[in-house]
Parts: C-alpha cells; structure tokens; sequence
C-alpha cells in the first residue's frame, strides 16, 4: 500500500514568467545531445552532414549599381559528426550565423562562418547555403519601361577536413524557348499552302552554378549578363505593344532547343578564369508536350561538378 510519502507530487500547470535562469540552473539541465555514444541508437556511424534547414533572416547584400540592399534569406547550416557523438547542439549554427548578421553577405565571407562552425561544433567538414530572390532592374527592349526582375540565387560554402573552403554560386534564368522544328514547320505550311501556323515556345529556366576561384570574385550582375548574352531571350516584366512585338522578333531571330541553350552557357562560362567549374541545367517547360525537355552539361573537372541532377522539378517556374 502506497503511502502519502510514496505519492508522485502533483505537477503545477502554470507559466512562471517572472523565474531568473541562474548559472547554477542552467548547469543542471541535461545535455542530450552531448551525453556521447552510451546513449546512441542506432548504427555506430559518423554522420556526413546535420544541422537545420530553412531559418530565416534579413541580410544586407551588395546590389547591382553597388548599393546596400536587404533581402530575406533562408540557409542551411550543417557539419559532420563523428561516430561517437550522439549529436550536435543545432542552436549554436543558427546563433553562430547570427553574429554575421551585420555583415555585407557574399561568398567571400562564407570561410570565415564555415571555419567558425568547424570549431564550435568540434567537426571536420560544414556547409552553408543561403537561398534568396535578388532583384535587378530590366529596360524594356523598345519603349523604354522599366521594372524588377527578381533572380532566385544561392551562395553556398563548402569546407574539408584539410580546412579547404570551396565557394559556389547557384543563379536563376528564366527565359523563352521558341522550337526551331516549329519554326520550320510553320514557315512550311505558310509557304506551300499559305496557311498560317504558330510556332511553339514556352518559359524555360537555366541553373546556372559556378565555382568562384578562392582569390576571385564574380557578381550576380556579371552572371546575369552571361546569361543574357548566350541565350538573349529573357522574359519581360514591363510590356507595351511594341516591346511584346520586338520579343517576337527576338524569339524568331534567338530560335533554340534545350540542347543548343545550354551550349551557349557553356560558351559565356567556359573562358572566364575566375570560376574554377561550372554546371548548366536547362529545362524547357514544353507547350507542345506535356513532358519537360532538359538538358545538362559540366566542365568536368577531376572532383568538381557532376552532370547528374536530383529533381528537375524544382526548377519549374
């Protein structure tokens, strides 16, 4: 028979918002997550990358005439962890990052977080991605208008257990595709039965991503102009009659399939010295068929980029 003594204390139902965490109380809280192997489940295995995906925050960036521009960010943060640790104290990248906060973000100061991370979380590899819409201002091609185009971007730091710092740069295109087959056909049934056709062309979307050498630098802008001069064919924010006629005409005169878009990405990227490698995947959302046409291509250096590419989904626009 259970004694009043023996009886589990009820528990208060209560927030007290008035309770001080001393020194003394928050030494006394369990540390899980660093209480080591004895506590592991699971396979006995080192981790090759966890952390936290998707936290959001306000960062400053250089934008394109060299002005201070804000933008919403959203990064992953993540490193190794040896076989023997149980886990990592996930708060601390977030906390880490933070202090960065203030600073201008670009590649160039992913090195200085990454080795950060190494040393407060004890790992030998981190990586960082910062995902963000960075806008630019587009001339409409004949009357003059102007408006934002906005660019999903990326910059992503990579860091080894040599403490070698690798710095990608991820970059969004969207364009028009207009089929030369289609082009032809048309011209065709114009020409020997004067009929009037068509020709198909649909929003296509370029990744391009680029590994920038550690000494160098390349802009978003440089690679947004790269992008316009190999393909020409941007899609338009500010439209009069005049400039959807003047698309028109470039999508006749800038004819291309999925195949030929990223040979021309690869001709802009490939004779710059400052990126080190580079990946182009095309996709070609298709008005003809109700499947994508895709494409990609690499510079192919010895551990750079692989052709390979998860989801081509997720470059729908």
């Amino acid at each position: 028979m259970e004694t009043p003594s023996d009886q589990q204390k009820p528990l208060k139902r209560e927030y007290d918002d008035s309770f001080v965490v001393t020194p003394e109380y928050r030494a006394s809280l369990p540390d899980v997550q660093n209480s080591g192997n004895s506590e592991m489940e699971g396979a006995n295995v080192p981790i090759l990358q966890v952390g936290i995906s998707g936290f959001k925050l306000p960062l400053r960036f250089v934008g394109p005439d060299g002005e201070d521009l804000a933008v919403e960010t959203s990064v992953t943060g993540t490193v190794s962890l040896d076989a023997d640790k149980k886990g990592i104290n996930m708060s601390r990248i977030i906390r880490i990052f933070y202090e960065y906060k203030n600073e201008v973000f670009s590649p160039e100061i992913l090195a200085g977080i990454l080795r950060h991370y190494k040393s407060k979380l004890d790992s030998k590899e981190a990586r960082i991605k910062a995902n963000f819409s960075y806008p630019m201002i587009q001339r409409s091609l004949r009357s003059g208008l102007e408006g934002y185009q906005y660019y999903g971007c990326s910059f992503e730091g990579l860091i080894d257990r040599a403490d070698r710092v690798r710095k990608i740069i991820h970059f969004d295109f969207v364009y028009s595709s207009a089929c030369p087959c289609a082009s032809e056909l048309s011209e065709h049934a114009r020409e020997t039965r004067d009929l009037l056709a068509i020709p198909h062309s649909q929003r296509s979307k370029a990744r391009v991503s680029v590994e920038v050498h550690p000494d160098r630098e390349v802009s978003l802008l440089e690679l947004r102009d790269m992008c316009i001069n190999g393909l020409n064919t941007e899609t338009q924010v500010m439209v009069r009659r005049e400039d959807e006629q003047a698309f028109a005409e470039m999508n006749g005169a800038k004819v291309k399939f999925v195949e030929d878009a990223a040979r021309l990405l690869y001709d802009q990227l490939s004779d710059d010295n400052r990126i080190i490698d580079f990946r182009v995947v095309c996709s070609h959302f298709e008005s003809l068929h109700s499947h994508d046409a895709v494409a990609v291509l690499c510079r192919g250096i010895d551990g750079g980029f692989r052709a390979e590419y998860e989801d081509f989904t997720n470059l729908v626009v």
